[in-house]
């Protein structure tokens, strides 16, 4: 088999002449502004948008019966099981009255089931957002506004104090659903992609101790002040502990027993869950035993039980939210729009990925925005996803929406018939479900560790997220944390790792020299690759490592350069000036010798000299023209030769050339000089001013020192990032 050769010949295209070949232009024309009204009125088009908006118009009109109504029908109630007690539970942390909580299990579940792409998210009470709204609503409506003073002494009125607390979670429910909803109408979901997972992951874990801490005071049956702003947490545990010896030994029997009924139930769920159809409803059971246990026992009369107290039973008429108050919860809004979306984003990603579905990030937005808004004007505080009821909803066979929807029917009939009967519940068991529901998110704490051996610029974020989330509060805590995320992405951008690339013998894999032993550098040729992209925080750093990696002291090899070139400049000046003065001095010359009675006859002339008639003044040496360098044929007729020649070659160049090569890298010869530099800036999506000019002066300076520049992803040939005219090396 003969072996042949082949020459493969590709023109290297700049700008401009990619323009002129490709033909580049607007080829797609848009239609009319008429027509495309037209189209968008018309019934296809119409409904595509209307079901975007609105997508229960999308999947109810399909919806199978025979597939997904079983499995539905058990998630509602299962769900609803859950929704009961967690809300009951949760609506202290927000520091409203219980029923609140039932109203928040109602009215945003419905919109959001309406609105929302997602299948199996169920949204409702949460502890964490509870606990954030709870910091506002305590924040500007304290116990100390509403001191009077009694037969008893100054005591608090605990009536107006619920009801400013109430209309400020309103409020604060309506300003952060304006701003979820105007985020979702701007296609503003993407802004989570800025909150990295190890800052959400302690974020929650941190505001699990914040809920925790909060409950401390019903388990042990005492009474403390409830704390906000910095180093609250502090403060609750501090009081909690001083007031230990006045624990009531009661409740703290019944939230141990409520505690290991909880931890013992749940493990059985979760480790029985595939041979159950549905996880034993074991909170819903522990608050109706224990609301009857506790009215049986007369609990209340002998030992002074802490319990729920008044649930009114029915709805309230929808009333406008007091805007007044949105100054100061403005932070507040902000702070749990981005919370609320990011937990119910991640949430529904996670099933849909599971389950092979889509959800659109902006419509969830704008139906957590919905559910938000319209259940503010009902009295109901700020909702999310629990991640505790999504799960129970997505194992016990929910398929769709409608599952929401029939949580929300038995949520109706406990509003409005059953939910008066619990008024006898003891608060501690309420707080051991918080607990208990909490365990999720301590077990992130293990975060720390996986990141240590992962990442640890990664357990930085975690920690100083956590602490400051412990130490100044939720809201100060989180916008502490996200400024100190982004300085980290700053930190991380300006100070990327630069790298050598050298070619694996026997591959096409180019790698890191020092990190791989096998690469190795080809002779004359530098690959500088940076693992970031390029912009105007770290150009410069791009310029320094450049020269660092290369061997290339660009300062002193361009001093030295243009030293050089002075000095030759001066001494092809100087030369030219003495060039000058003896031309001058050998014009001075010839019109001496050829005035006044100086003649001579060419008849008269011998070869090679002058007659021996010359005397006195008018006899001319010889020597005196050679010297001067005027020639001495025919002199009688006055041509004399003026030329005169002056050449400036190298041996004329007393100053030693400029030399330089790369740093003795592995797989490099010092003997060998750099000729080439590849600049593989692959990862590099946008070119800013700053980078166009650092660019600009790396190729003019290392084009000064005669050595080529080019720009190409090494492994894999690419469309230029500039707007130079960059040579392509394949």
């Amino acid at each position: 088999m003969v072996d042949k050769d082949y020459f493969v010949e590709k023109e290297v295209l700049d700008e401009l002449r990619l323009g002129e070949v490709a033909q580049e232009g607007k080829w797609i024309t848009k239609p009319p502004v008429r027509e495309r009204v037209k189209n968008f009125f018309r019934c296809p088009s119409l409904k595509r948008t209307v079901t975007s908006w609105v997508p229960i118009l999308g999947w109810l009109p399909q919806y199978s019966l025979r597939e997904n109504a079983i499995g539905d029908l058990i998630a509602g109630f299962s769900v609803a099981s859950m929704h009961l007690p967690q809300g009951m539970a949760y609506a202290p942390l927000a520091a409203i009255p219980t029923v609140h909580g039932l109203y928040t299990s109602f009215y945003p579940i419905l919109i959001f089931a309406i609105f929302s792409t997602s299948r199996h998210v169920s949204i409702g009470t949460f502890s964490v957002i509870s606990m954030m709204a709870g910091s506002a609503t305590v924040r500007l409506a304290p116990d100390q506004n509403f001191l009077v003073n009694g037969t008893n002494g100054t005591t608090v009125n605990t009536t107006a104090r619920d009801v400013a607390r109430v209309q400020i979670a309103c409020s604060l429910a309506l300003l952060t659903g304006i701003f979820q909803i105007l985020l979702g109408i701007v296609r503003f979901g993407f802004v989570v992609t800025y909150l990295s997972q190890p800052l959400i992951r302690a974020y929650t874990t941190a505001s699990a101790c914040q809920v925790a801490s909060t409950q401390l005071k019903y388990l042990f049956g005492v009474s403390i002040a409830r704390y906000s702003g910095p180093l609250s947490l502090i403060y609750t545990v501090v009081d909690v502990c001083r007031m230990l010896p006045k624990t009531r030994v009661v409740e703290l029997v019944v939230g141990v027993i409520a505690l290991s009924v909880l931890i013992v139930i749940k493990n059985i769920n979760y480790r029985c869950k595939e041979k159950m159809i549905a996880p034993i409803p074991i909170e819903l059971i522990l608050v109706i035993v224990a609301t009857i246990i506790t009215h049986y026992a007369g609990l209340i009369d002998k030992y002074g039980v802490d319990v729920v107290g008044v649930i009114p039973s029915g709805f309230r008429a929808p009333v406008v939210p007091d805007g007044s108050f949105f100054p100061s919860i403005a932070g507040d809004a902000i702070s749990l729009a981005i919370v609320s979306y990011t937990i119910n984003i991640a949430l529904a990603k996670t099933f849909a990925l599971k389950h092979g579905y889509k959800v659109d990030n902006n419509q969830e937005l704008a139906a957590v925005g919905l559910s938000n808004g319209i259940g503010s004007f009902f009295f109901c505080y700020n909702v999310s996803s629990s991640l505790s009821r999504s799960l129970v909803q997505e194992t016990t066979g929910g398929k769709t929406q409608l599952a929401g929807l029939i949580s929300c029917i038995a949520m109706m009939i406990v509003i409005l018939k059953i939910g008066s009967l619990f008024q006898e519940l003891p608060k501690v068991v309420l707080a051991a479900i918080v607990f208990v529901n909490l365990t999720l998110m301590f077990m992130q704490l293990t975060d720390v560790y996986t990141l240590w051996k992962t990442n640890k610029i990664d357990m930085v974020v975690w920690l100083v997220t956590f602490a400051c989330t412990i130490l100044l509060n939720l809201d100060i805590g989180l916008a502490a944390a996200v400024g100190f995320s982004l300085f980290v992405y700053i930190i991380r951008s300006q100070l990327p790792r630069y790298y050598i690339l050298g070619l694996v013998p026997d591959t096409a894999l180019y790698l890191d020299i020092e990190t791989y032993k096998e690469a190795k550098e080809i002779p004359g040729i530098k690959i500088f690759s940076t693992s970031a992209t390029l912009y105007h925080i770290n150009a410069e750093r791009f310029t320094e490592a450049l020269e660092k990696k290369t061997g290339f002291d660009l300062e002193k090899l361009l001093t030295t350069k243009r030293k050089r070139d002075e000095a030759l400049k001066r001494k092809e000046e100087k030369e030219i000036k003495k060039a000058k003065k003896l031309a001058k001095n050998q014009n001075q010359l010839n019109r001496r010798l050829f005035s006044g009675i100086f003649a001579l006859k060419k008849s008269k002339i011998e070869e090679g000299g002058f007659p021996a008639e010359l005397s006195g003044q008018n006899q001319v040496n010889l020597t005196d023209f050679k010297q001067a360098g005027i020639s001495t044929i025919d002199l009688g007729t006055g041509q004399v030769n003026w030329a005169y020649q002056h050449d400036l070659g190298p041996g004329d160049n007393n100053l030693p050339p400029v030399t330089y090569h790369g740093d003795e890298d592995k797989g490099s010869s010092s003997e060998s000089r750099t000729h080439s530099i590849i600049l593989d800036i692959s990862k590099t999506s946008f070119v800013d001013i700053n980078t166009v000019n650092v660019l600009k002066k790396i190729f003019s300076d290392f084009g000064e020192l005669d050595v080529a520049i080019h720009e190409s992803d090494p492994l894999q040939p690419k469309t230029h990032l500039s707007p130079f005219s960059f040579s392509f090396v394949y």
